[in-house]
């Protein structure tokens, strides 16, 4: 999952640099938004990770 969404943060990211140059204010501010919950949709997939490995861990040692 990790990986696509750094796919999609990539792609956002572009189209945000686009809507700066064009001045679509109102596009910036949503795609600012949808990084925004990308971004945290990352940060929980990583701390879901962990919580896994830190189980496997417990449970195999």
């Amino acid at each position: 999952m990790l990986p696509r969404l750094d796919e999609i943060e990539t792609d956002l990211l572009a189209r945000r640099a686009r809507a700066e140059q064009e001045g679509w204010l109102g596009e910036i501010e949503g795609i600012d938004l949808t990084l925004t919950f990308l971004r945290e949709k990352r940060e929980e997939s990583q701390r879901g990770f962990v919580r896994e490995l830190l189980a496997d861990k417990a449970t195999s040692g």
